[in-house]
Parts: structure tokens; C-alpha cells; sequence
């Protein structure tokens, strides 16, 4: 499995939304970093993907984007083949 990583924040339904999709997946291991609990890390995801809104989503190093982003990615076949180890 790649490693996944998720800019979140606890009440945010989208990053609910994108861990539900992932885990379904098969997806074991989520590497959350909470950005509501630690802001230093919301100046670093703004940094590296450009965005402000949660969930930002990387597969390896490869910036999917948010939940509307991975679920496209998903209906268009293209996220399976990421998941494979």
C-alpha cells in the first residue's frame, strides 16, 4: 500500500467523506495531520498544495487534491491503480 496523508480537521465531512472512500478501498493506514489542532501544519498544507480548505490528499507524493477530486479520480478508474502496492 502507498503511503496516504490527509490534511483534516475533526468536523470536517469531506475528510469523513474521503477516509470512508479510501478505507473502502482497503485502505489500512491513514496518515491524518489535523490542521484544526496544530495551525503551524495548515501554513505547511497551504504551502504545498496552494489550497486552503481540507482535505488536501496525497497518495506517496502525489497530490490528489480534495474529496471531489479523489471521488473523480475514482469514477474514472484512475485511483485503484494508485492503491496497489
Amino acid at each position: 500500500m502507498p503511503n496516504i496523508t490527509i490534511y483534516a480537521t475533526a468536523v470536517c465531512p469531506y475528510c469523513i467523506n474521503a477516509e470512508r472512500l479510501l478505507v473502502s478501498k482497503g485502505v489500512k493506514e491513514i496518515n491524518k495531520i489535523r490542521i484544526d489542532l496544530n495551525p503551524e501544519k495548515r501554513d505547511e498544507m497551504m504551502q504545498r498544495t496552494g489550497r486552503r480548505t481540507v482535505p488536501q490528499i496525497y497518495i506517496d507524493e502525489r497530490h490528489i487534491g480534495g474529496f471531489d477530486d479523489l471521488r473523480a479520480l475514482d469514477l474514472a478508474g484512475g485511483l485503484d491503480p494508485l492503491l496497489v502496492s
